[in-house]
């Protein structure tokens, strides 16, 4: 089996973002389904090289065309949390026995990396072998580069062929570096041995990231549809490589009853410019991305890990104004080296990560510009009332809980 650039949970890598609504799948329909269904017969695109009709020879009427169609979007609405309806659409990964090649993609952050690693981790087959890149979501499956990796696993698992398989590392990574080029090196698992996973706490009275814990009660606030709030480490002493998951611990409170909490790990120069990537849609996306709605924050303790909190996404619970929670939030994982005098930094945010207000960026099979996040957007109104998620949300720092994110950072190699 290869899944390159997949997804392996219909909740967590597709609809649902830490419990938060991904509008791509209602936009997808529209533009890319919806356009081409069977019975739009002449209404329909003409193939241009043949002169066919490419949706059928029939031209059925709009009210029959929507007889024979789901609404997908309002399918996906109505299951808020992971039920049946989800778990049905998800794949079955701990029965799988078959030789398993997974390729995801650094910069597939609404859905083409979290299932790729999640899966390789996961499926029980030992032979499994784990290939991360970069750049567009097309380009690597089609060239060179992904179609040798391809012909060279199901030559040897399905032809029997000496193909050199034998001597695949088990995790190939094109590490990323913050000039845009990659350096390609072979791992033996994943998360990579000998990470040091290093806590950075959030100073909430100074704005820094800081490996020395803070002292002393701090709160701040920020209104849940602005700017929110970053924190920014000095300048890099050596340059230093992020490889891998990283998580968010912070305890919040709302002034209603939830609150959507988007972290973003970015880098920025020495001049304060932001480092951001060609990712598997958009030209500019940044260099991590994680979401929770705080209440979906129940954690499966046995599914768990430090570095890659697992939530059940069984049922809510609701904040009580005011009151603070405690919620891990995921980050998915990345690849970057980053230079001496550099900065890493993490916003904490209510609301979509936009690189700019406005980027001139689109693809005509998607319905907004790129801004960031590609078309893996968040902002449905019926998931994200205004009066819920439109508030004042407030990190809290005091004795035993001290807001803190852990990165992957990995020694020279």
């Amino acid at each position: 089996m290869c899944v390159w650039e997949g997804a392996s949970d219909w909740y967590r890598d597709s609809t649902h973002h830490g419990g938060i609504l991904s509008t791509f799948w209602t936009n997808w329909y529209d533009m890319q389904v919806k356009t081409v269904q069977y019975g739009l017969g002449e209404r329909g695109p003409v193939n241009p090289n043949t002169g066919v009709l490419v949706c059928g020879d029939e031209t059925l009427d709009e009210a029959e065309l929507a007889r024979n169609r789901s609404e997908f979007g309002a399918e996906i609405l109505a299951h808020p949390l992971e039920d049946d309806y989800h778990r049905e659409r998800s794949g079955g990964w701990d029965a799988l026995t078959v030789p398993l090649l997974s390729a995801g993609n650094w910069g597939g952050q609404g859905l083409h990396l979290r299932g790729n690693v999640e899966g390789f981790v996961r499926a029980p087959t030992q032979d499994k072998w784990l290939e991360m890149h970069g750049i567009e979501h097309w380009t690597h499956f089609y060239t060179d580069y992904g179609v040798a990796i391809q012909k060279r696993f199901f030559g040897h698992f399905l032809k029997g062929e000496d193909t050199g398989w034998q001597d695949q590392p088990r995790v190939l990574l094109q590490v990323r570096h913050a000039d845009g080029t990659f350096t390609e090196r072979a791992e033996s698992q994943w998360p990579l041995q000998g990470t040091r996973w290093t806590r950075m706490y959030l100073d909430l009275d100074n704005g820094t990231l800081d490996g020395n814990e803070p002292t002393g009660d701090a709160v701040k606030s920020f209104e849940a549809l602005g700017d929110g709030l970053t924190f920014t480490t000095p300048p890099l002493e050596t340059e230093t490589e992020l490889t891998g998951p990283s998580a968010l611990k912070l305890w919040v409170s709302s002034s209603t009853t939830d609150a959507d909490i988007f972290a973003i790990v970015r880098v920025f120069d020495p001049e304060g410019n932001e480092i951001t990537f060609q990712g598997a849609i958009d030209p500019h996306t940044p260099v991590a991305q994680g979401w929770l709605r705080a209440s979906h924050r129940k954690l499966d303790p046995e599914r768990s890990e430090e570095y890659r909190p697992w939530h059940t996404h069984d049922e809510k619970q609701d904040l009580q104004p005011g009151e603070p929670v405690q919620l891990d939030v995921e980050i998915l994982p990345t690849s970057i080296v980053i230079p001496a005098g550099y900065r890493i930094a993490l916003t904490i945010q209510g609301r979509d990560y936009e690189y700019a207000k406005h980027t001139g960026a689109r693809l005509s099979n998607f319905k907004n510009e790129l801004l960031g996040c590609g078309p893996f957007l968040h902002n449905d109104p019926d998931d994200r009332p205004a009066a819920i998620y439109g508030g004042t949300t407030t990190v809290h720092a005091d004795e035993g809980r001290r807001p803190w994110v852990l990165l992957p950072v990995v020694p020279p190699r």
